[in-house]
């Protein structure tokens, strides 16, 4: 299976603090690619160099052989290979769920209105929202308001999917539905890659963990069972100690 994303030898500082050290990682069409690691370790840095939301120093990325550069002239129509979506929602408040999830296939692909709309609702269905349609984001849970941003992220017809931190700022309650609506995703075939702190979601989504500590890779495993049982380096032990999973 050839590779969708690559990224090579990233370096990424801001004022003269290293963020990312020379970082090389590929995703495979179709994997599932969870990101774990301490706070601050640079992994929403990581998800947003792979959008071109942020400038890199040195390197090189290519999402489908295309580069990835932060301002250039393509980076609209690589963007639209890639689904992105934020702990903290970004829909617009003023629009209906709907209205949210029409906008970009009609002003940035161009679709027509009516097949849109149907593959909107269609998406809505599979997420269990196919009622909140004609809501406002406000009349929404957390938990809703972040499916329907997967939705959104989905309906562009992404060749990846970025996930960070999603539940993040869910009550403990909401972050269930979130994260089956992402398994259930991945039972389908998309490509995705995900940074957590949900440790038994990413043990059982994954199927390769990559462990940041200090804006670098410390670990990478495609034994993801045999990383959580009983991880190869000591900073990685140290991580999962804090977790209490089974």
């Amino acid at each position: 299976m050839s590779d969708l994303v690559t990224v090579k030898h990233l370096h990424k500082e801001y004022d003269g603090n290293t963020v990312l050290k020379d970082i090389s990682l590929s995703v495979k069409k179709g994997e599932v690619v969870v990101i774990i690691g301490p706070s601050g370790c640079g992994k929403s840095t990581f998800l947003r160099c792979l959008n071109g939301l942020e400038e890199i120093n040195s390197g090189e990325i290519t999402v489908d052989d295309v580069p990835v550069r932060a301002g250039s002239d393509e980076i609209s129509r690589v963007r639209q290979k890639i689904g992105m979506v934020f702990q903290s929602y970004e829909l617009f408040p003023h629009k209906t769920v709907l209205e949210n999830l029409l906008l970009a296939p009609r002003i940035v692909q161009k679709r027509d209105r009516k097949e849109a709309e149907a593959e909107a609702l269609q998406l809505l269905e599979k997420v269990g929202l196919s009622d909140k349609k004609d809501y406002y984001p406000r009349q929404l849970s957390g938990g809703q308001r972040q499916r329907v941003a997967i939705v959104r992220a989905l309906i562009m017809h992404p060749e990846v999917m970025l996930f960070d931190e999603v539940t993040a700022a869910l009550d403990p309650e909401m972050v269930h539905e979130v994260l089956r609506t992402m398994l259930e995703l991945a039972k389908s075939g998309s490509t995705m890659i995900i940074v957590t702190h949900e440790m038994e979601f990413a043990r059982a989504v994954a199927d390769r963990i990559v462990f940041f500590d200090e804006g670098d890779i410390v670990e990478e495993s495609e034994d993801v069972d045999g990383f959580f049982r009983h991880p190869d380096t000591e900073r990685a032990q140290k991580f999962l100690k804090t977790f209490s999973y089974e």
